[in-house]
């Protein structure tokens, strides 16, 4: 089975590339395609597609983007400062 991890058979046997679906796939059992697609959203949203959508919908200068991770990384800390707090109790 082909995924994106464990390529090298594609790499090395060229002849065999069709038979393998490239990129991000989802098979519709018995018919139901609203499991599916709900499937493959839960897959678009863990890949980050959404997220840089909305990034790249307006641009953004370079401070901008800077500042914004660094918010985000201090939210990420203190979340982390907090669950460990309530953990360890320090």
């Amino acid at each position: 089975m082909y995924n994106k991890y464990n390529n090298r058979r594609n790499k090395y046997n060229n002849r065999n590339r069709d038979e393998f679906p490239q990129g991000m796939t989802v098979t519709v059992r018995n018919g139901d395609v609203n499991g599916a697609i709900r499937v493959l959203k839960k897959k678009l949203i863990k890949d980050g597609l959404f997220q840089e959508i909305r990034e790249r919908s307006f641009y953004e200068s370079r401070g901008t983007k800077r500042r914004k991770a660094k918010a985000a990384a201090t939210r990420r800390y203190k979340r982390k400062m907090q669950k460990r707090f309530e953990e360890l109790g320090y």
